[in-house]
């Protein structure tokens, strides 16, 4: 029997938290913070390997999908920065993805951190565009997709601190999931990227494969369709 797109996304959200559960368990009891598991990498393997089969059923050559290697792109404020994917015909830049994932216990200066670099490495790679650094080839897709952990710390609405003026009234009474929302819609209006995912996974029923998909504007559907439609020549 095939497989729906939901189970295969429940297969790689599965394979998250086992891969980040077996990294932090090799190191023992003194890793309170998940330190071990975020430096470990590999947690986000099963969503490349899930990209990289969707494009290649829908006849994106796998030679053109890089996802093995040192996958160093030019910038314009810094020599380079290293994806997650690309997806390369010949010498043109096609598109650009970058994965993302966030744990508790710690979400606040987290989310900022995040928050600065989804930004920065998105205008470094416009900029870059611009200055020719891919050559005189259409502006490739650029997708940001984040796995964030479903649990009070990360639903709670948080104290925001004003000392001098008013934040933006969307960000009153708000909890870091509805932030990452926020900023995925964001990131997509100013055209920083193209599509953008977010997904949620309680730890323990994560374990099972279990997510949820909060706003139906950054779901795992619309961001590989856009994927799929530009890679092929189509709109996005």
């Amino acid at each position: 029997m095939n497989k729906t797109l939901e189970d295969r996304l429940a297969q790689a959200v599965k394979h998250f938290w086992g891969v980040r559960s077996g990294q932090a368990s090799r190191v023992g009891g003194g890793d309170r913070d998940g330190r071990a598991a975020v430096t470990g990498g590999k947690q986000l393997d099963g969503f490349l390997r899930l990209l990289k089969a969707l494009l290649v059923e829908n006849d994106i050559p796998s030679e053109w999908i890089k996802l093995d290697a040192r996958l160093d792109l030019p910038g314009y404020y810094r020599p380079t920065k290293r994806w997650d994917l690309l997806v390369i015909d010949g010498e043109r830049l096609l598109a650009v993805v970058e994965l993302k994932s966030q744990v508790g216990p710690s979400f606040g200066n987290n989310f900022n951190n995040r928050v600065e670099e989804a930004v920065g490495s998105a205008q470094d790679l416009h900029t870059a565009y611009r200055e020719r650094a891919f050559g005189a080839v259409p502006s490739p897709w650029l997708g940001y997709l984040m796995l964030l952990e479903d649990c009070p710390a990360s639903r709670s609405v948080v104290r925001i601190s004003q000392p001098f003026f008013s934040v933006f009234d969307e960000f009153n009474d708000t909890s870091y999931a509805r932030r990452y929302e926020l900023l995925g819609e964001r990131l997509v209006l100013e055209r920083l990227y193209t599509r953008s995912c977010l997904i949620l996974s309680e730890r323990s029923s994560g374990a099972r494969g279990g997510y949820s998909e909060p706003n139906p504007a950054l779901t795992f559907a619309g961001f590989i369709k856009s994927l799929i439609a530009h890679c092929r020549g189509g709109n996005p």
